[in-house]
């Protein structure tokens, strides 16, 4: 089995869904969550505070300059994460196929370097 990385693309001028809305979702999320478990996949998931709750590190000249805030602005962020374990890519791409119907929000996949 090989891990892969679902990313959950937040658009950065979103409106947040509805509270009745968003229970829904969550109970989806819930559901796909469960069903990673289920099936031996799943390995962690979260959510993740807006970029504005960001600390930067960046080494420079032997030191690591520290400030607040994301790297860059984008139109899209990071939202949240799953990390799953999955025999292929497709099969990978079938579970970030389910996650996006969760989430109701565009994911990336994308495997881990040299796994055997």
């Amino acid at each position: 089995m090989k891990h892969y990385l679902l990313s959950v693309v937040q658009p950065a001028d979103g409106t947040p869904p509805a509270t009745e809305e968003l229970a829904g979702i969550m109970r989806a999320v819930e559901a796909f969550n469960e069903e990673l478990r289920a099936a031996g996949a799943w390995v962690f998931a979260g959510g993740l505070h807006g970029p504005e709750s960001a600390t930067m590190l960046r080494p420079k000249d032997g030191d690591v300059l520290i400030t607040d805030g994301p790297y860059a602005e984008g139109k899209e962020y990071l939202g949240g994460l799953c990390l799953i374990k999955a025999a292929d890519l497709d099969e990978a791409l079938d579970w970030g196929r389910r996650c996006a119907l969760a989430t109701t929000l565009p994911i990336e996949v994308r495997p881990f370097v040299d796994q055997h």
